[in-house]
């Protein structure tokens, strides 16, 4: 039995980030608010918080504790990108602050879906995928130890890196990759390089086979990481659910954005088992800033995907049905010709959310 509307406004924080955050941000939530009115349950009650360079600014640091303590009694929220590379001193040399986040709540999985659209121009046309990325170990050395890094200098002229593989975090990230690949088209496919890191994505192969056990109905397969791009080059339609490593998850995410379209239209969201995070996969993109020309797809679509992420764990069919609905308003309008340039079309990034919101409100009433 479906769950009954929305109760009550989700609170839901807002961090603008740099570059393109503060364009690309508000069009998601145009977005989503349209949505929840087409759903007809409460909207959204938005809680800005600082974060990036601004907060630099203002409070001395890239991420105030006021922020982080505030995203603790949220429900969940989006976050814009940064510009970490381009803050000053000792800020540029610390964790960013996605890094903090994801450390701080646990967001053990970042899910990045690749879709081709009806109507735009894609690479490899057809592309509907799932990339399903650890994200707390691996081999990014910012996110693998308790304490410190996995990076060392002995000496000036020797660098040291260690990636960390814990049965553990392998059995949770296979676990949603598998549930995922169970609600799609029951296929996933295992990306590693135990040919060569035979110990580590080793283990990591080997555990989510063990896991697979566990869903009969799912098809397994696996690719060392090498093939895989070619595979997906060749024949990315194919693809369902890919569960792989950070850094591989990483790389491979990017090639599917372009494979789909552009990473202008990649989404993903960052979770645990209790919090959620909207983070478009791409970057700040400091030299398209303030020119309204930034294509805010990708925080649409992750918007739209935290939104279900809420739904399923509130049970909440109201939220299901505002995701869906933001989910086809951007369909409906890359279909019918209206995109950003980087996809082919002369929208700005304002105008472009406009129409979203106009499909959105146009399919509710059909």
């Amino acid at each position: 039995m479906s769950a009954p509307p929305t109760a009550r406004p989700y609170r839901l924080g807002l961090l603008e980030g740099d570059g393109i955050g503060p364009e690309i941000v508000p069009a998601a939530t145009r977005a989503v608010d349209a949505a929840m009115t087409s759903a007809g349950i409460p909207g959204v009650q938005w809680e800005p918080l600082p974060l990036g360079r601004a907060a630099i600014d203002e409070h001395g640091t890239p991420l105030p504790d006021s922020t982080l303590e505030a995203l603790d009694g949220l429900d969940a929220w989006l976050l814009g990108p940064h510009d970490s590379a381009a803050y000053p001193e000792p800020h540029r040399s610390r964790l960013n602050p996605s890094g903090t986040i994801r450390t701080r709540f646990g967001l053990y999985a970042n899910i990045r879906p690749a879709k081709a659209f009806e109507g735009a121009k894609a690479m490899v046309p057809g592309t509907d995928l799932v990339i399903v990325r650890e994200n707390t170990e691996g081999f990014y050395a910012d996110r693998n130890t308790h304490a410190g890094t996995g990076e060392l200098m002995p000496t000036p002229d020797v660098a040291i890196a260690h990636g960390i593989i814990t049965r553990a975090a392998v059995e949770r990230i296979a676990h949603a990759a598998f549930r995922l690949a169970r609600n799609r088209r029951n296929r996933l496919t295992i990306v590693h390089k135990a040919n060569v890191l035979r110990l580590t994505t080793g283990l990591f192969r080997d555990v989510c086979r063990e896991i697979s056990a566990q869903y009969p109905e799912v098809a397994v397969d696996d690719f060392h990481i090498d093939a895989m791009t070619v595979h997906l080059l060749r024949r990315a339609p194919e693809f369902d659910v890919l569960v792989t490593e950070n850094m591989f998850g990483d790389i491979l995410s990017d090639l599917t954005g372009e494979l789909a379209g552009s990473l202008g239209i990649a989404p993903s969201i960052n979770v645990s088992d209790r919090h959620g995070m909207a983070q478009a996969a791409h970057g700040s993109a400091p030299d398209i800033a303030g020119r309204d020309v930034a294509n805010p797809i990708a925080m649409m679509l992750s918007s739209a995907m935290l939104l279900d992420w809420l739904a399923d764990r509130h049970d909440d069919a109201g939220l299901r049905r505002a995701a869906a609905a933001l989910e086809s308003g951007v369909a409906r309008t890359v279909a019918a010709g209206t995109c950003t340039s980087d996809m082919g079309g002369a929208a700005g990034t304002t105008a472009f959310a406009e129409s979203v919101a106009d499909a959105i409100r146009s399919g509710a009433a059909a």
